[in-house]
Formats: C-alpha cells, sequence, structure tokens
C-alpha cells in the first residue's frame, strides 16, 4: 500500500572477503546490488588489515587486499585451528566504529571471512553488547573460527535473525562449513545454491533474500 511505498530501504553493512576490499567488494556485487535495489541498500568497509603484497596485487598499493584476522603471520586459512589467532579485536572496533558513524544500519551482510566476522558480531549482540546495534545478518559462505581462542563465539546458540547462502560448490568455504555455521544461530534460514565462491543474485536468491529482508 502507500505506507510501504514511503518505507526506507533498509541499510545493511558489508563485510568483504579475506583478500578483498571495499572497492573489489563494490566491484563484484553490481547483481546483488540491484537484485536488493528499493529494498536494501549496502555500504562496504575495509577490513583494517593490508595483506603482504602478492604477486598478482596491484603495484601501485592504493587499494591492497585486507583482512579481518590472521591465523598465522599474514596468512589466514579458514580450516585451520589457529593457536594464535590476530587481528580480529581491531576488527571488531572497526565494525562498532562503522556502526557508529555511519549508522544507522538495519544489519549485516558478511561475505566468506566477513561472514565469519558478521556471526562473531551477531553472537556478541545476542549477548547484549551496545556497540553493535543491528537486527540481523545475512552470511553468505560463513564459516565458524576454528581457532580455540574464538569458541566463546559459539558457546551458547545465537539468537539473532540469520539467513546462510551456501553454495554447493563452494571450492573455498566448502558447503559443510557454512551448514555448521548456521547451526550455531536458534533458527537459521538456509539457502543453498548450485554455484561456488561468490554472492549469488540470479532469481532464486533474490526471492530468498527479499523474503528475509521484509521481516525486518
Amino acid at each position: 500500500g502507500a505506507a510501504m511505498a514511503e518505507a526506507r530501504p533498509l541499510r545493511l553493512l558489508a563485510l568483504h572477503g579475506y583478500r578483498q576490499s571495499a572497492r573489489r567488494f563494490r566491484q563484484r556485487t553490481g547483481a546483488l546490488r540491484k537484485a536488493l535495489r528499493g529494498h536494501a541498500e549496502l555500504l562496504a568497509i575495509d577490513a583494517p588489515h593490508p595483506l603482504p603484497a602478492g604477486a598478482e596485487d596491484d603495484p601501485d598499493g592504493d587499494d591492497p587486499p585486507r583482512g579481518w584476522w590472521f591465523s598465522g603471520p599474514g596468512t589466514f586459512e579458514a580450516g585451520e585451528a589457529a593457536a594464535a589467532p590476530a587481528g580480529l579485536e581491531e576488527s571488531l572496533s572497526a565494525v562498532a566504529a562503522a556502526l557508529a558513524e555511519h549508522g544507522p544500519f538495519d544489519g549485516l551482510l558478511g561475505f566468506s571471512q566477513g561472514a565469519a566476522l558478521a556471526a562473531m558480531v551477531c553472537a556478541l549482540r545476542a549477548r547484549g553488547d551496545p556497540r553493535f546495534p543491528v537486527a540481523f545478518a545475512v552470511l553468505v559462505a560463513g564459516f565458524a573460527s576454528r581457532a580455540p581462542a574464538h569458541g566463546h563465539f559459539y558457546r551458547e546458540p545465537i539468537a539473532l535473525p540469520t539467513l546462510h547462502i551456501v553454495g554447493d560448490t563452494d571450492a573455498v568455504i566448502a558447503a559443510p562449513l557454512s551448514r555448521e555455521l548456521a547451526q550455531c544461530f536458534v533458527e537459521p534460514v538456509v539457502l543453498t545454491h548450485p554455484g561456488g565462491h561468490f554472492i549469488p543474485a540470479a532469481a532464486a536468491q533474490k526471492k530468498a533474500y527479499l523474503e528475509f529482508l521484509e521481516r525486518f
């Protein structure tokens, strides 16, 4: 009705994957942003940690690839039970700062390591942490951190609404890892797609995103 037409789009803080940046994330999510147009807007932020330069990186270095935390010195493997993970506190602070400076936001959208970080933020939010005023999260190719130091995030079921997007042929974050993360939530909505390690935005996924977002 007329009232709905005036509703503002939801605002989502977007957390990119490991080896990405806000700019790289924007470049790769045109189809998603188009699918959500009028319903949700994305604002991507840079992770605080630049990665050691790789051969394929832009030699001008104005947009280095970044990460939210490391499992080893300057490296990250999702399957690794890192004994001394580094950098997570700075990333939680960066998310809190973005929520405060650019907010209000309704929810989070995370991809890969960014989805893992968003899940941790959900856990803190569900425990009442005032730094993270978000109502829901969309987690694409997410996983639960294997680092023992991060185990506390998953000890109790996380009572925040989440949509989990799982790629059946994801070779970077295998589908079982994303399903395992979904099990950490009280009432997860899980959407499987036949593709790999990307944020899908075809008709079937668009419908699922909008149905989930309509709850808010």
